[in-house]
């Protein structure tokens, strides 16, 4: 709530002000986000639609597919002493409107377009419980419903939004959703670190994916989110970056940080099960292939994706490029010293070479932006080796 207070608000109502200052930074966005080879996001804009609109365009420009979200919230969460302006739209009827404007104008952008090349898609977006009153969060439910739009929140994120919840609403941060018809299989929860295994079995049972985001965990709350217990419950994880709310959008960062965080709660599992059988049995960890399913299939299918290779399905691809057998050696940081050896024998070629897991793994480990080549969303190329 701090950060939010003292960053986020402000940064939002900047955008807000200036229309060109929007479109440079979310053109900028793309750029990045191509680069680090996302070719797919969820985002949460502001609470303007005109600048939401702008976010919608620089995707759309830069060939990105987007699930763009204008932010609802009649609930003001600015401290007294707080030095941002008050960030807040009038009232719930007032969100309402502009929410389902925004949709029709999303939806405007690109209804000229040949639905394969329609990239841009409008999210209904609660921020999360403390910002949204009763009012408002029915009348979002509604709308879902009855236009099918995607609907993304914050769901049990940190200790101090959980117990504000709980104080003012006097329910848990799931059942406030639950009620407003806001868990559906249209739904995308982030965060989600303080759910409970009966919750997750109520977020499988209605359909609802989870943004799995770890390193924002550890900033912003004061315990790691349940991986291994979700995934067991057949809840259906994408990985996040929370792009503001981490320090990299390479989703290789959370990747890595999915299975650092994982391991450190076994180990914490480990030291507590010593002798104490009411200690959970099962191992915590998931290993980096898993962490690479998540990124990819999981966090397609929590976005409604196909999320596979066929033919006639959407091409949605990035290059991994780690070895150069003309030069003879590994690209970026991949040093690979038997492929050397092999290859500087003129007996061999590239085509002797077969690439093993423990090569791929080597670039899951230390990879980074050079072994990034060739990117294609939705079958168009958007940047080159």
């Amino acid at each position: 709530m701090q950060w939010l207070d003292t960053y986020a608000l402000k940064a939002e109502a900047r955008m807000d002000d200036d229309p060109a200052l929007a479109r440079k930074v979310y053109t900028r966005l793309a750029q990045r986000l191509i680069e680090n080879g996302t070719g797919t996001s969820l985002l949460f804009g502001t609470i303007k639609e005109e600048t939401n609109l702008i976010l919608a365009e620089c995707m759309q420009s830069a060939g990105c597919r987007a699930f763009v979200g204008k932010l609802s919230m009649d609930i003001d969460i600015t401290s007294p002493d707080s030095k941002t302006i008050t960030y807040v739209e009038p009232s719930a009827s007032a969100s309402l409107g502009a929410a389902q404007s925004f949709i029709n104008h999303c939806h405007g952008l690109v209804s000229h377009l040949h639905e394969s090349q329609r990239l841009v898609e409008p999210v209904l977006t609660p921020r999360f419980v403390p910002t949204c009153t009763d009012e408002l969060l029915k009348g979002l439910g509604e709308i879902s419903r009855t236009e099918g739009v995607k609907i993304q929140s914050h769901l049990a994120e940190a200790k101090d939004q959980v117990e504000w919840v709980r104080a003012e609403r006097g329910i848990e941060d799931i059942d406030v959703f639950d009620k407003h018809n806001l868990l559906t299989p249209r739904t995308v929860q982030a965060h989600c670190t303080f759910l409970t295994a009966p919750d997750f079995a109520r977020i499988s049972e209605s359909g609802t994916a989870i943004a799995h985001c770890p390193l924002s965990n550890a900033y912003f709350s004061a315990k790691p989110f349940p991986l291994r217990e979700a995934l067991d419950a057949q809840v259906t994880v994408g990985l996040g970056t929370d792009v503001a709310g981490g320090y990299s959008l390479d989703m290789m960062s959370s990747m890595r940080h999915a299975v650092a965080v994982s391991r450190m709660r076994e180990g914490d599992r480990v030291m507590k099960s010593d002798g104490n059988a009411n200690v959970d049995s099962r191992n915590f960890v998931i290993d980096w292939k898993e962490s690479l399913y998540l990124a990819t299939r999981g966090g397609s299918l929590a976005l409604g994706l196909q999320g596979f290779f066929r033919v006639g399905g959407p091409f949605d691809a990035q290059e991994i490029r780690i070895y150069d057998p003309v030069s003879g050696s590994g690209i970026g940081p991949l040093d690979y010293f038997d492929l050397e050896s092999q290859f500087s024998d003129q007996r061999s070629g590239p085509s002797s070479s077969l690439l093993t897991v423990e090569e791929i793994e080597k670039w899951w480990c230390i990879g980074d932006l050079r072994n990034r080549g060739a990117v294609w969303i939705q079958g168009k190329k958007v940047r080159s080796t």
